[in-house]
Formats: C-alpha cells, structure tokens, sequence
C-alpha cells in the first residue's frame, strides 16, 4: 500500500477548515499559529518599547496601547474567521486599530509603522469587497503621511507590503465567503436530494398499489354479493384477490429493494463528504470500474463501505482514512476487494458490534468475505466479493 507524497505533505493537524469556527482545541491551536504568526511584524515596536530611549511615561503609554491593538485585531480577525461579528461590532474594533496606529506611530517613531500592516490586514479580511478596495489604500496614504512626519525619507517597501498584504486578504475573505457558500449548497442540494427520493418511493408505491388495491376492494365486494349464491364464483373472485395480491407484494419488495439497495460510487461520493465534514483527511477513489460485477456482490461492499465510514466517524478518532478498491487474483477466484484503513483507535468496544456482524452475514450471503481489526498504526476493514478479474480499478492511494 503506498500513499501520495504530496498527501503526506499535508498533515491533518495542519488544516484549517475554512469558514467555520474552531470546534476543539487542535483547531484552536491551528488557527492561532495561523493567526499568531504574523505578529512577527511586532518585534519593531517590542524593541522600540525595550530599547530605553522613551521616557518612562511614553514606554507605559506605548505597552498600552500596543497590548489594546493587538488585542482589538486578535478578537476581530481570529473571531471574524468563523462567527462573524455584526458590522456595528467590526467597525468599532477597525476604529480602534485606525486610531491607535497612526496616533503610537505618529508619536513614537518610525519603528511603530508596521502597526499599518495589521490595519490593512484586518480591513481585507472583514469588510465587504468595496469598501475594503478603499479603506487598504487609505490605509497606505496614511501611513505615508504619518511616515514622512516621523522621518521617513521617501518610497518605503512597507507602503507596498500594506497595500499587498491587504489585497490578499481581501481575495482570502472571499474565499472564505464562497466556501461557506458552497457548504450550505451543498447541504441543500443532500436534503432536496433525500425529499426526491422520498417522493420517488411514494409514486412507485402509490402507482404499484394503487391499481392492485382496487382490483382486490372490488373482486372482494363481488365476492361477497356472490358468496350465499354462487360460491363457485365467489371461489374465483377469491383466488384472483390472491392472485394479485401476491404480485402486488412482488412489486412492493422489488421496489422497495431498488429503494434500499446502494450502488457503491454513490456510497464512495457520500463517504468523502461525510469524511471531509468531520475533518478527516479523506482519500476516496471517484469511479471504480465494477463493468461485469454482480449487483448483489456491489451492493454488499456499498454496504460494507457505509458501515466502516460510518465507524470512522462516530467511533474512530481518526483524522485520516485510506480507501481502496481493487481487483485481485485470489485461490478463491478473482475478488472485488474494499479496504478502509484509518489511523484511529477503533473505538472502545471489546468485540464486533451489531454493525460488523450484519455486514459479515450481508457479504457471507453474496460469496464474499470480511476481515475487520486493528493494525500497527490504526483500524483495517477489507471486504471482498467475488467478480470478473479486469485489473486494477483504481484506489485512493
């Protein structure tokens, strides 16, 4: 088994989910290193502060109101990445960095210029795209301004790091709007979704039993106005009610069983949203050739595929799973084989639970096999049924 190496680039502890808030304290931890890592550009005012050329009175102000700013932007753009504020509350926190930058700047010197980046960066990141297309190079001018009463000679690279840095984070934001955006459509698109296949199983029932069940209400009347008189033809209007009842009942288990049956690219698709939406890195193979597969034999791993993404999720705690679908040359025959590894705990029960053991009996039913357990660095499921050998269809590795 071999994995992407541009996969393992990217560790799951490093990922931020974009849009939405942190929920435990790992993403806490991200988005702060995320966050914190710009203030990098605070080791000028830190050293200003430190370097004992202001008076005493000057270096407390200044610690002051450097704790203030940095305290404003922190709250506004580490809480405005996943709840946003209201626009009364966003504006008020921009009005406190737009004063404190230029008045620290303006008073303590040209080391306190970079506190216009963290303005710039807040403006792009929280207001609309219009507005923040005007305040990022207000942004700039001013400190420009300011920079030239301070003893800034001319062009300096930070006026185009301002105007740079706070463009960026405008293109940031938007991503961040589209991609909650794209989540609620999502979201809508499973529901409406679920309500047509809802609708689908009442048409074919209501089609399927709405002709059977008058034909039996109408034979059983005649049946019974018969009966005192005719019983042999009473006899006959009895056996045709058995007659079509009987197909009825075929019609409604063969619908109902294309209603349950899963088709296993749709189960695959369902397995990467339903991954990805808990933040578990998710390699998922799209469309795996099942030319020549029986039905039965597909929708025993769907079913399989279901119940192992399903442990993953709720019982695991893993932050990674494998999927694999592969054809192999077994010494039963050739086998469509489903693996899903995940690097979890496996949950905390001491043997197979109701879901494992249903599955073994599902697969059992269609020929095939289930092997289920942990292994040196998490939790294995590897289902097989038998199929035609046409090489490899493909895998998440």
């Amino acid at each position: 088994m071999t994995e992407d190496p541009q996969a393992c680039e990217t560790r799951p502890e490093l990922q931020v989910r974009i849009g939405q808030g942190p929920t435990n304290r790992r993403e806490v931890m991200v988005k702060t290193l995320w966050i914190g890592i710009w203030l990098i550009f605070l080791s000028s005012p830190v050293q200003d502060l430190t370097s004992g050329r202001h008076t005493l009175g000057a270096t407390v102000a200044g610690a002051l109101g450097l704790t203030a700013f940095v305290v404003a932007y922190l709250t506004l753009v580490f809480r405005n990445m996943g709840r946003p504020f209201t626009p009364r509350i966003v504006i008020s926190l921009l009005s406190v960095l737009g004063v404190l930058a230029p008045v620290l700047a303006y008073s303590l010197g040209t080391p306190w210029l970079g506190l216009f980046i963290y303005l710039s960066v807040a403006c792009g990141a929280t207001l609309p795209v219009r507005a923040a297309c005007g305040a990022i190079p207000a942004t700039a001018v001013v400190m420009f301004l300011v920079g030239l009463h301070v003893g800034l000679s001319g062009w300096n690279d930070s006026l185009l790091l301002v105007g740079l840095i706070g463009f960026a984070m405008v293109g940031v934001g938007q991503l961040v709007r589209t991609t909650v955006e794209l989540r609620k459509a999502r979201a809508t698109v499973a529901h409406l979704a679920a309500n047509e296949e809802r609708l689908r199983l009442a048409r074919d029932l209501h089609d399927l039993l709405g002709h059977s069940l008058s034909l039996i209400t109408l034979k059983s009347e005649l049946a019974g106005r018969m009966l005192p008189d005719h019983p042999d033809k009473a006899a006959q209007q009895i056996a045709d009610i058995e007659q079509v009842s009987r197909q009825a009942l075929v019609d409604v288990r063969e619908a109902v069983t294309g209603y349950r049956r899963p088709r296993l690219v749709a189960e695959l698709a369902g397995a990467q949203v339903a991954l990805t939406a808990v933040g578990v890195t998710a390699e998922v193979p799209a469309e795996p050739d099942l030319t020549g597969v029986p039905e039965e034999a597909e929708s025993a791993l769907a079913w399989a595929l279901r119940e192992a993404v399903t442990n993953v999720v709720r019982h695991s705690g893993a932050d990674k799973c494998l999927v694999q679908v592969t054809h192999r040359q077994t010494l039963d025959g050739p086998m469509l084989e489903l693996s899903v590894e995940d690097n979890g705990s496996g949950g905390s029960g001491s043997g197979p639970g109701n879901g494992l053991t249903g599955l073994t009996e599902r697969l059992e039913k269609a020929g095939g096999t289930l092997e289920a357990g942990r292994i040196k660095h998490g939790f294995r499921l590897v289902a097989r049924v038998p199929a035609p050998l046409s090489g490899d269809v493909g895998s998440g590795a």
